[in-house]
């Protein structure tokens, strides 16, 4: 199981998710099938993370949707 973290070319905002297959998930992203980032277009994958089930990669998506998570993220992948 992939967790993911994109970022939107259009205004540089995060978003964080799950899924069994990253590049499907993505590009399901870009073509705006998801409600929430489909106004947010393009996305680009910026980071991703291997769990060994669903419910360690829920785990960790949660500590990211948090703030503590937020800022977490923004130090890492600060340029």
């Amino acid at each position: 199981i992939y967790l993911y973290v994109i970022k939107s070319e259009l205004n540089g905002d995060l978003y964080v998710g799950i899924c069994k297959q990253v590049e499907v998930r993505l590009r399901d992203h870009s073509q705006g099938k998801n409600r929430y980032t489909k106004g947010l277009r393009p996305w680009r994958l910026v980071h991703q993370e291997i769990f060994p089930d669903w419910l360690s990669a829920r785990k960790q998506e949660k500590y990211y949707k948090s703030g503590s998570g937020k800022e977490y993220l923004k130090r890492i992948l600060a340029p």
